[in-house]
C-alpha cells in the first residue's frame, strides 16, 4: 500500500491538478470510491475529510444524496485517515459500519472520520472510527462508527 499521507502531500503541492490526480488514484484503491468522485480536502493522523459534491449520479428519488452515496464519502474518509494513522507494522480491515441518518443531504457534504491516537496504541484490535457528514451550513445528516480489526503485519 502506497503512503497516502507523503502522497497526498505531494499532491497538494500542485494545486488543483495535483489534488485531483490524488483523487482520482485513491478512488483506484476500491473503485465504488469513483461512484463518488470524492474530493479530498484534509488527510492527516487521526483525521481526514472528504467531500461529496451533490449531483444527479448521486441522488435518490426525493433529489437528496443517497444513504449509499453518504456511507461511501463516510468509508473512503475512514480509509484515508486509517493509511495516514496506522503504526508501522500493523494493519486494518473494516469489519463493520453503524450509521444513523438524522437529516436531508440537500447540498455538498462534507464526510469526516476521527480517531484518538490512544485508540492505535491500546492493543485492543476492535478500534472504533468516528465518522459523520455535515452540509456547509454545518448541519449533520449522517453519523455513526466504523469498525476497524487491526493486526499485527505476519
Amino acid at each position: 500500500m502506497p503512503d497516502v499521507l507523503a502522497l497526498y502531500r505531494r499532491a497538494g503541492a500542485v494545486p488543483v491538478v495535483g489534488t485531483r490526480l490524488f483523487d482520482l488514484a485513491f478512488s483506484q484503491m476500491a473503485p465504488y470510491f469513483a461512484t463518488i468522485r470524492p474530493r479530498f480536502t484534509r488527510i492527516e493522523p487521526h483525521r481526514a475529510e472528504v467531500v461529496i459534491r451533490k449531483r444527479r449520479r448521486v441522488t435518490n428519488h426525493l433529489g437528496t444524496v443517497h444513504a449509499i452515496a453518504l456511507c461511501n464519502g463516510l468509508e473512503a474518509a475512514m480509509g484515508a485517515l486509517a493509511e495516514a494513522t496506522i503504526p508501522a507494522g500493523r494493519r486494518w480491515i473494516p469489519k463493520g459500519m453503524e450509521v444513523s441518518y438524522l437529516a436531508k443531504a440537500v447540498g455538498d457534504v462534507t464526510c469526516i472520520a476521527q480517531t484518538d491516537a490512544a485508540q492505535w496504541t491500546s492493543g485492543d484490535p476492535d478500534l472504533p472510527v468516528r465518522v459523520r457528514g455535515q452540509l456547509a451550513d454545518g448541519t449533520v445528516v449522517i453519523e455513526g462508527t466504523i469498525r476497524l480489526w487491526v493486526t499485527d503485519k505476519p
